[in-house]
């Protein structure tokens, strides 16, 4: 959420910025229900000051022995004037809460403007065999097959899927759920033991609070799996499958106050992600690169206001490093005000080369979110005997399991169908390293 008191004081400037969002603010409805606002906290003021002037009044009035009643009379309305002050203002700000939770944050100054991806910016490429004349990794010496074609011999079943779900779900057996979890293992193994995450384990399943907190909530229902909690008739609370564990580990720090000494705190984990894909249309339906459940390796990091667009790019790094370890080639591109997430101020998206689409694909996408999830949460720190401050809330895949999956049978294919397993999965893969036998 942003910080009313910006909106106050520079309503222009954030307009502006929005704007460059493609995001048009209310500033009638603003001004409005601020000047609202704005009279009832005066009224208010002018009311409690005239009931403590009636109060001296009384008590002089009887120390005199003189008669009080019309004065007391008059101030036993102010109680009930008040009341009724209190209520519309709370009916003000809920309108003013609800409407700044569905204004997304404030670029910053160092993201580029532009509508959609065809303006994002190529900031580096990783590419371990890259071809001369285009960059991209050198093209095989065979046809390449998608992964689909490659994963199916060994363990890949849609089919299964579709009977036991429906469209957009995967079952794996055998090999291919063993290179699945493989992967999963390599990339907390990494973030935990070179990084410096702390693994967690989290619920699958959070309630409203917290998705408004993280920003899911109100503006991306129709994004998200909910459910009616079982066991409660009478709560009748809607409860909501996570579509990342951004959510749950970014919310440990929801209406906490750390102190200094505490930070940063680092927190990744291994979960599903369950996202409805509504809008999608018929993108991706083929493999998995597109799935209503899919498994993430998350990155979390919250940490103190002046560090954390240093953060940010460290933790570009910690995604960059998995890649490198699996000898995926990548590029990572700065995202433009119009190809931004709701809740971010800058965000980097890392893309992997997918070969059979000749073509790179969102592995991963670090952003730094500032205090807009801090304000929501009342998340904060204090420095010593200071003030509580906003922390600043920092997300990002270390990577999407599926997806790195794809990006390995594709990339590491051989002529014949096989795989080869990174020499960084062995250990995880019981020594396999070769997948789909050679006929």
């Amino acid at each position: 959420m942003l910080d009313p008191q910006l909106l106050r004081k520079d309503l222009d400037a954030v307009v502006k910025r929005l704007a460059a969002r493609r995001v048009v603010f209310d500033v009638d409805t603003f001004n409005r229900l601020e000047t609202q606002r704005r009279n009832i906290q005066t009224e208010t003021e002018n009311l409690q000051a005239k009931r403590n002037a009636l109060a001296k009044e009384i008590g002089a009035l009887k120390s005199q022995g003189k008669d009080a009643s019309s004065v007391l009379l008059e101030s036993q309305q102010i109680p009930e004037h008040l009341k009724r002050l209190e209520i519309q203002l709370q009916d003000i700000q809920s309108q003013l809460s609800d409407m700044l939770m569905s204004i997304p944050n404030l670029p910053h100054d160092s993201v580029p403007v532009g509508a959609d991806s065809d303006a994002n910016v190529e900031v580096r490429r990783w590419v371990p065999n890259p071809d001369s004349s285009t960059g991209n990794p050198k093209p095989f010496d065979f046809e390449a097959k998608d992964h689909v074609t490659l994963g199916e011999p060994i363990g890949l079943d849609f089919d299964t899927a579709a009977k036991l779900s429906g469209a957009r779900f995967s079952f794996m057996r055998g090999p291919m759920a063993r290179l699945h979890r493989a992967l999963a293992q390599y990339m907390l193994d990494l973030q935990t033991a070179q990084h410096g995450y702390t693994e967690c384990y989290t619920p699958y399943i959070v309630n409203a609070s917290t998705l408004m907190g993280t920003g899911q909530l109100p503006k991306f229902k129709e994004d998200m799996f909910w459910v009616n909690r079982g066991g409660d008739e009478s709560s009748g609370e809607d409860q909501y499958l996570i579509s990342t564990s951004e959510i749950t580990l970014t919310s440990v720090a929801r209406d906490t106050i750390f102190a200094e000494a505490e930070l940063p705190v680092r927190l990744t984990a291994h979960t599903p992600c369950f996202r409805s894909e509504a809008g999608s249309g018929g993108r991706d339906v083929r493999g998995l690169i597109r799935q209503h459940q899919f498994d993430k390796v998350e990155m979390v990091q919250i940490v103190e206001p002046d560090k954390s667009y240093e953060t940010l790019e460290q933790m570009v790094e910690h995604a960059e490093a998995v890649l490198q370890g699996l000898g995926l080639a990548y590029r990572v591109m700065l995202l433009c005000t119009g190809d931004m997430g709701f809740g971010s101020s800058k965000t980097y998206d890392i893309e992997v080369w997918i070969p059979a689409q000749h073509t790179w694909r969102e592995i991963s996408s670090i952003s730094n979110c500032e205090a807009f999830q801090a304000r929501r949460m009342q998340a904060r720190f204090k420095r010593g005997t200071g003030k509580p401050e906003y922390l600043h809330t920092l997300n990002g895949s270390g990577l999407a399991v599926g997806r790195a999956l794809v990006a390995v049978l594709e990339n590491h294919q051989q002529a014949d169908g096989s795989i080869q397993v990174p020499e960084v999965l062995w250990p995880y893969m019981g020594g396999l390293k070769v997948l789909g036998a050679k006929k």
